[in-house]
Formats: structure tokens, sequence, C-alpha cells
């Protein structure tokens, strides 16, 4: 096996490892997750792109170094040439087994009663594990005991009495972590959602996903809260009793203070909208804002992500400075562009200054103007549906100005110019 197939099945293990089984069922988020599983084991920071881009072997040459040492370590090696020497020896040791395996077939063949032996251990001992029968008898349901509050707990009925396989669970969202096992004969589980969002619980009879459940946890109002960082997502919810300050959505550094938030940290603040109606279609709208950012901490690096949530996916865009191109970033279904392997120097701005942000799709197709300037464009071709919140995502804390998401029939989902 070359160094470049090694790499591609050492994800493929990781998934499996962390309970993902179809490759092509994974979504952006859970990407993500498997990336935020290599950094708590190794501290070395792969984004969700580059996983699905080394899963699906989409490289020419070996990534950077620190990735392929990312990968040891989550193997428990302490570089990748330790990891790659365990493998090759791995195999070697193999062989002579297999070759064992190959003279013992070959005696069995020598007999009919071989070949019934043979026939009989196959049935009774090798059946296939993980097998799934009469998922098609399941049902799968949810009930909100609050319509927009958060937090909100959801009670999901289910009955998987007539299924048969190994082990159920229930998940509650992209997250695996998130996954709660669960047992014939009982028909009710409550679990609780911590932040407003569209999300797809899913029934799961060993690793197959046998029925799925729309969980809109919306709000129909602004919400905030702020996250420590990636490894340890932990929210903290910033309640204030007003956030429109000198006529703009935003936040103050006193207002996060009251809330007990460490501004000294490097966080990611949230403004998130959830509409409970959801009529606006995700391949055909227009979203407008004028925004900007104040630091609250030193940052190398400011950015502002402007994140439009779909029922079935993402769109995306985080800008940054000139220099930091490198951590811009931009997605629409399944067109993703990180800045480390494209050029997205255009969708770059001095983010501290007032800025105008259009976004049009039309059938798919994907337009971003920034102060009136056509920067990018992309066709996709993913089933988004409807358009399910939007939301504001900075490390320091964003000015809004004004926003307005319609459709393209000039249906409104929010529009204030505060």
């Amino acid at each position: 096996m070359n160094e470049q197939a090694l790499v591609k099945t050492s994800v493929l293990e990781i998934f499996h490892k962390n309970g993902y089984s179809d490759l092509t069922s994974m979504t952006q988020r859970d990407f993500d997750h498997i990336g935020e599983q290599l950094l708590e084991k190794s501290g070395i920071l792969i984004s969700g792109t580059t996983v699905k881009r080394l899963a699906y072997g989409e490289f020419n040459r070996l990534p950077q170094i620190a990735t392929l040492n990312a990968i040891a370590n989550y193997f428990n090696c302490k570089t990748w040439q330790e990891y790659k020497a365990s493998k090759i020896k791995g195999e070697q040791e193999e062989q002579p087994v297999e070759k064992v395996k190959r003279r013992k077939v070959r005696l069995i063949y020598l007999s009919v009663p071989g070949v019934i032996i043979t026939l009989a251990s196959i049935y009774f001992f090798c059946t296939p594990s993980g097998t799934v029968n009469n998922a098609e008898k399941a049902s799968f349901s949810f009930r909100k005991n609050t319509s927009n509050d958060i937090p909100n707990s959801v009670v999901f009925s289910y009955n998987i009495d007539e299924v048969q396989a190994d082990s159920f669970f229930i998940q509650q969202s992209w997250d695996k972590n998130r996954r709660v096992r669960i047992y014939k004969n009982n028909y009710t589980l409550a679990d609780i959602y911590y932040e407003p969002g569209y999300h797809i619980a899913k029934l799961i009879a060993n690793d197959s996903v046998i029925r799925t459940a729309d969980v809109s946890i919306s709000t129909d109002r602004w919400f905030f809260y702020a996250v420590d960082n990636i490894t340890n997502y932990t929210s903290q919810y910033i309640k204030v009793n007003t956030f429109v300050n000198k006529g703009r959505l935003g936040l103050t550094i006193p207002q996060l203070q009251r809330n007990n938030i460490e501004v000294s940290k490097d966080k990611r603040y949230h403004y998130v909208y959830f509409p409970s109606q959801m009529d606006i279609p995700a391949d055909n709208f227009r979203y407008k804002t004028r925004v900007r950012m104040q630091e609250v901490r030193n940052t190398v690096c400011p950015y502002i992500e402007i994140e439009l949530y779909c029922q079935r996916s993402f769109m995306i865009m985080r800008s940054t400075t000139k220099g930091c191109a490198y951590e811009a970033f931009i997605e629409f279904g399944e067109q993703i562009k990180e800045g480390s392997n494209n050029d997205l120097l255009p969708i770059t701005f001095d983010i501290t200054q007032w800025t105008d942000i259009e976004i049009t799709v039309k059938n798919k197709v994907a337009t971003v103007k920034i102060n009136d300037k056509e920067v990018f464009t992309t066709r996709y071709t993913t089933d988004t549906k409807y358009l399910a919140g939007l939301g504001y995502i900075s490390n320091g804390l964003c000015e809004v100005d004004n926003v307005e998401l319609t459709g393209l029939d000039g249906k409104v989902m929010y529009k204030n110019e505060f």
C-alpha cells in the first residue's frame, strides 16, 4: 500500500471508529466533527473540508506533515513515520498467516465432507454482523415542549420492536457525541437542544439510519451566545435587554461582562435568527446586509462569518482581512472552497469598516457581491430545500446596520434597518 492509499484508508478508519459507515451520507458538519476529534487527540487543527478531501482521495501529493502527524496521533503514534512503519510491519506479519490459510483451504477442498463442513461453518458462524431487517416497520416522531424557547426539550417517540438489529440509537443532530442508545419495548426518549437551529434527528439501527425527523428549534427573535472554542463546545448564552445600539444590531463589551463572558479569551460570538415559518426556497433568494466588526481582543486574523442555514445544507462565507486570506472560506451546497487551496482574496476586506454584502441565488447559481462588485459565483446541485435561519458569527462583535432576506418572488423572511 502506497502512502496516499494509507492516508485515505486511515481517514476512513477514523470515520468508522466515530460511527460513520457510509462516506456518501456524511454532511459537512460530520467532516467538521472528525476534524474536531483530530484536534482533540493531536492538538493540530484540520478543517472539515480537508478531512473530506483526504477521505475521497482528492490529493495529488501527500498532505502537509502536520496533517499526517495528526492522523498518526489519532492512532497513538507520535509521528507519521512511526505510524507508517507500524502498518508496514503489520502487513508483513499478516502475510505468513494468509499463506497458512490458503494451504488449509486446499486441504479442505480435497474431500466432499470438507466442503460440507466449510459451508456449514460459513452458514452458522460467518453470517455477516450488523444486518438490519424489517427496518420499514420502525416508527419515529417527536414533540417539542416549547415553541421557541432555548434550551428546548424534545420528546422522541419510537417503535423498534419488529426491527432486527444488534443495537439502536437516536442521534439528535449531526453530532455523533449526541447519540443515545435505545432499546426494544421502550418507546420514549427525551433530549435537549441547547442552541437554535434546524436539525435532522436520526433513528439508527447498527450503523444504518432507518428513519429521520426534521426538528426545527426556532426563536422568532435574535438569539446571542458565545462559544469558547471548537474542542470544548460549550455555549454561553448572552442575555440582554436590548440588542440595538446606536441604531445598529449588535452587542457591547459591557453586555458581555454582565453575562460573565471572559472577553480576554478567544471566542466565537453568534447572532442567529431562526423563524418558525419557512417558506423561502434556498435555491432562489436575495440577501443584503451592511456589516462591520469591532474587536473584543487583539486578534491576528479577525473575521466575519455570514451563515444562511438551509433545511438540508449550509451557505457560509467567512471573510477576513487581505493578509489573512488563507483563513477565508465559502460554501454553497457541495461547493466548498478554502483559502488554503483556493484564491479567495476577492472575498476579503477590511472588516472593521462598514461593508455592503449581497448574496443572490437563482436556480442554484450563487453570486456574491461586496460593495456592489461581483467577487464570487458558483453553481451547486445539492437539494437545500428551504431557508431555515440566518446568522453572523465572528471572533469579535459584529455590528449590523441593515439586513434583508427575501425570496426572488418578493416574499420576506427577514427585513430590518434597525
